[in-house]
Protein backbone atom coordinates (compact mmCIF):
# COMPACT_ATOMS: atom_id res chain seq x y z
CA UNK A 1 0.00 0.00 0.00
CA UNK A 2 1.32 3.57 -0.69
CA UNK A 3 -0.70 6.76 0.28
CA UNK A 4 -0.79 9.82 -1.02
CA UNK A 5 -1.58 13.20 1.12
CA UNK A 6 -1.47 16.46 -1.46
CA UNK A 7 -1.84 20.22 0.05
CA UNK A 8 -4.33 19.24 3.07
CA UNK A 9 -5.92 22.01 5.03
CA UNK A 10 -8.49 21.62 7.83
CA UNK A 11 -10.87 23.44 9.51
CA UNK A 12 -12.51 23.34 12.71
CA UNK A 13 -14.64 25.60 14.93
CA UNK A 14 -13.97 28.41 12.21
CA UNK A 15 -10.34 27.80 12.94
CA UNK A 16 -7.89 26.66 10.67
CA UNK A 17 -6.17 24.03 12.23
CA UNK A 18 -3.54 23.15 9.28
CA UNK A 19 -3.03 23.56 6.40
CA UNK A 20 -0.79 22.96 2.84
CA UNK A 21 -0.01 18.92 4.19
CA UNK A 22 1.54 17.05 1.80
CA UNK A 23 3.30 13.65 2.15
CA UNK A 24 3.96 10.20 0.99
CA UNK A 25 4.26 6.75 2.77
CA UNK A 26 5.56 3.92 0.98
CA UNK A 27 5.78 0.09 2.52
CA UNK A 28 7.63 -0.19 5.19
CA UNK A 29 7.18 3.09 6.13
CA UNK A 30 6.43 5.28 9.19
CA UNK A 31 5.14 8.31 10.36
CA UNK A 32 5.85 10.29 13.86
CA UNK A 33 3.35 13.22 13.94
CA UNK A 34 4.33 15.61 16.47
CA UNK A 35 3.45 19.13 17.99
CA UNK A 36 2.21 21.29 20.57
CA UNK A 37 -1.11 20.34 22.13
CA UNK A 38 -3.71 21.66 19.79
CA UNK A 39 -1.56 21.79 16.90
CA UNK A 40 -3.56 19.16 14.93
CA UNK A 41 -2.29 15.84 15.55
CA UNK A 42 -5.32 13.55 16.61
CA UNK A 43 -6.73 16.14 14.05
CA UNK A 44 -4.63 15.04 11.17
CA UNK A 45 -5.46 11.30 12.10
CA UNK A 46 -8.84 11.55 12.47
CA UNK A 47 -9.21 12.82 8.46
CA UNK A 48 -6.89 9.99 7.53
CA UNK A 49 -9.20 7.89 8.88
CA UNK A 50 -12.57 9.56 7.54
CA UNK A 51 -13.82 10.76 10.92
CA UNK A 52 -13.30 14.38 9.81
CA UNK A 53 -13.66 16.28 5.85
CA UNK A 54 -10.92 17.82 4.97
CA UNK A 55 -11.23 21.75 3.78
CA UNK A 56 -9.11 21.16 0.54
CA UNK A 57 -6.61 18.57 -0.44
CA UNK A 58 -6.79 15.21 -1.49
CA UNK A 59 -5.95 11.71 0.29
CA UNK A 60 -4.91 8.73 -2.36
CA UNK A 61 -4.14 5.06 -1.81
CA UNK A 62 -2.68 2.56 -4.33
CA UNK A 63 -1.43 -0.78 -4.57
CA UNK A 64 -4.71 -1.98 -2.79
CA UNK A 65 -6.95 -3.29 -5.07
CA UNK A 66 -10.63 -2.12 -4.72
CA UNK A 67 -10.37 -1.36 -0.98
CA UNK A 68 -11.08 1.81 -0.21
CA UNK A 69 -8.57 3.68 2.71
CA UNK A 70 -10.72 2.57 5.71
CA UNK A 71 -10.70 -0.71 4.42
CA UNK A 72 -6.87 -0.37 4.67
CA UNK A 73 -6.53 0.75 8.40
CA UNK A 74 -6.99 0.36 12.00
CA UNK A 75 -7.17 2.98 14.25
CA UNK A 76 -6.12 2.72 18.24
CA UNK A 77 -7.18 6.46 19.47
CA UNK A 78 -6.92 8.34 23.23
CA UNK A 79 -10.17 5.94 24.02
CA UNK A 80 -9.64 2.27 23.63
CA UNK A 81 -13.06 1.54 22.56
CA UNK A 82 -13.43 -1.52 24.67
CA UNK A 83 -16.87 -2.87 26.37
CA UNK A 84 -16.17 -3.03 30.10
CA UNK A 85 -18.37 -5.96 30.46
CA UNK A 86 -16.70 -8.22 28.21
CA UNK A 87 -13.85 -10.35 28.72
CA UNK A 88 -10.04 -9.06 27.35
CA UNK A 89 -10.60 -12.37 24.73
CA UNK A 90 -14.33 -11.38 24.34
CA UNK A 91 -13.77 -7.78 22.98
CA UNK A 92 -11.18 -9.19 20.40
CA UNK A 93 -13.30 -11.48 19.29
CA UNK A 94 -15.94 -9.12 18.77
CA UNK A 95 -13.25 -6.91 16.67
CA UNK A 96 -12.08 -10.03 15.01
CA UNK A 97 -15.78 -10.90 13.74
CA UNK A 98 -16.65 -7.94 12.91
CA UNK A 99 -13.79 -7.21 10.78
CA UNK A 100 -13.79 -10.14 9.21
CA UNK A 101 -11.09 -11.98 10.04
CA UNK A 102 -12.33 -15.26 11.02
CA UNK A 103 -9.35 -17.14 11.64
CA UNK A 104 -7.12 -14.57 14.05
CA UNK A 105 -6.84 -15.91 17.42
CA UNK A 106 -7.68 -13.58 20.11
CA UNK A 107 -5.48 -15.57 22.85
CA UNK A 108 -2.84 -15.38 20.62
CA UNK A 109 -2.92 -11.55 20.03
CA UNK A 110 -3.12 -11.07 24.21
CA UNK A 111 -0.45 -13.51 25.02
CA UNK A 112 2.05 -11.46 22.45
CA UNK A 113 0.53 -8.36 24.35
CA UNK A 114 1.54 -9.83 27.68
CA UNK A 115 -2.11 -10.20 28.83
CA UNK A 116 -2.31 -14.15 28.20
CA UNK A 117 -3.33 -14.07 31.83
CA UNK A 118 -6.17 -11.82 31.58
CA UNK A 119 -7.78 -13.65 28.88
CA UNK A 120 -11.02 -14.64 30.74
CA UNK A 121 -11.24 -11.33 32.87
CA UNK A 122 -14.01 -8.46 32.46
CA UNK A 123 -11.89 -5.39 31.30
CA UNK A 124 -13.50 -3.89 33.77
CA UNK A 125 -10.91 -5.36 36.08
CA UNK A 126 -7.91 -4.50 34.58
CA UNK A 127 -5.61 -1.56 34.70
CA UNK A 128 -5.73 1.34 32.43
CA UNK A 129 -2.05 0.01 31.05
CA UNK A 130 -3.55 -3.54 30.20
CA UNK A 131 -6.69 -1.75 28.63
CA UNK A 132 -4.51 -0.20 26.59
CA UNK A 133 -2.31 -3.43 25.56
CA UNK A 134 -6.23 -4.86 24.62
CA UNK A 135 -7.16 -2.48 22.37
CA UNK A 136 -3.58 -2.32 20.81
CA UNK A 137 -4.11 -5.63 20.59
CA UNK A 138 -6.68 -5.48 18.23
CA UNK A 139 -4.14 -4.73 15.22
CA UNK A 140 -3.43 -8.27 15.25
CA UNK A 141 -6.62 -9.90 15.22
CA UNK A 142 -7.22 -8.32 11.92
CA UNK A 143 -4.43 -7.31 9.27
CA UNK A 144 -5.17 -4.06 7.82
CA UNK A 145 -1.98 -2.28 5.92
CA UNK A 146 -1.88 0.95 7.69
CA UNK A 147 -1.93 1.68 11.63
CA UNK A 148 -3.25 4.80 12.56
CA UNK A 149 -2.01 5.25 16.19
CA UNK A 150 -3.15 8.42 18.77
CA UNK A 151 -0.26 8.23 21.34
CA UNK A 152 0.16 4.82 21.62
CA UNK A 153 2.43 4.92 24.67
CA UNK A 154 -0.47 6.62 26.85
CA UNK A 155 -0.55 4.61 30.25
CA UNK A 156 2.07 1.48 28.80
CA UNK A 157 5.37 0.63 31.22
CA UNK A 158 8.59 0.29 29.64
CA UNK A 159 8.17 -3.30 28.75
CA UNK A 160 5.02 -2.83 27.18
CA UNK A 161 6.40 -0.08 24.75
CA UNK A 162 9.21 -2.28 24.03
CA UNK A 163 6.48 -4.65 22.93
CA UNK A 164 4.60 -1.98 21.09
CA UNK A 165 8.17 -1.18 19.41
CA UNK A 166 8.64 -4.75 18.00
CA UNK A 167 4.89 -4.74 17.08
CA UNK A 168 5.75 -2.17 14.81
CA UNK A 169 8.95 -2.69 13.76
CA UNK A 170 7.40 -6.39 12.31
CA UNK A 171 3.92 -4.49 10.67
CA UNK A 172 6.65 -2.45 8.80
CA UNK A 173 8.70 -5.52 7.88
CA UNK A 174 5.70 -6.97 6.23
CA UNK A 175 5.32 -3.76 3.95
CA UNK A 176 2.93 -2.13 6.58
CA UNK A 177 2.61 1.60 7.08
CA UNK A 178 2.28 3.45 10.41
CA UNK A 179 1.54 6.44 11.29
CA UNK A 180 1.57 7.81 14.80
CA UNK A 181 1.05 11.30 16.84
CA UNK A 182 3.45 11.17 19.70
CA UNK A 183 4.59 13.22 22.42
CA UNK A 184 7.83 10.66 22.30
CA UNK A 185 10.02 8.26 21.12
CA UNK A 186 8.40 4.99 19.91
CA UNK A 187 11.52 3.44 19.37
CA UNK A 188 10.95 3.06 15.78
CA UNK A 189 14.84 3.31 13.89
CA UNK A 190 14.53 5.24 9.96
CA UNK A 191 11.35 7.03 11.30
CA UNK A 192 10.36 9.72 9.64
CA UNK A 193 8.87 13.20 11.63
CA UNK A 194 6.10 15.34 10.35
CA UNK A 195 5.76 18.19 12.81
CA UNK A 196 2.66 20.13 13.06
CA UNK A 197 2.35 24.06 14.22
CA UNK A 198 6.07 25.14 14.71
CA UNK A 199 6.81 26.95 11.16
CA UNK A 200 5.00 29.03 9.69
CA UNK A 201 2.72 28.69 7.03
CA UNK A 202 2.71 24.88 7.19
CA UNK A 203 4.21 21.67 9.03
CA UNK A 204 7.56 20.64 8.45
CA UNK A 205 9.05 17.04 7.96
CA UNK A 206 12.25 15.90 8.44
CA UNK A 207 13.82 14.06 6.25
CA UNK A 208 11.06 15.20 3.24
CA UNK A 209 12.92 14.01 0.13
CA UNK A 210 9.16 13.28 -0.94
CA UNK A 211 6.85 15.99 0.71
CA UNK A 212 6.24 19.66 -1.51
CA UNK A 213 4.02 22.80 0.16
Amino acid sequence: MRLTVTSLAVRRSGRRIFSDLSFLLAPGEALMVTGRNGAGKSTLLSVLAGRLKPETGSITVADVGEATLPECLHVVGHRDGLKSPLTAEENLAFARDLLGAPTASPRAALEELGLGHALRLPVAYLSAGQRRRVALARLLVCRRPLWLLDEPTAALDTASQAILAGLMARHLGEGGLVIAATHQSLGLEGARELSIGTVAPGPQMHPAPEVWW
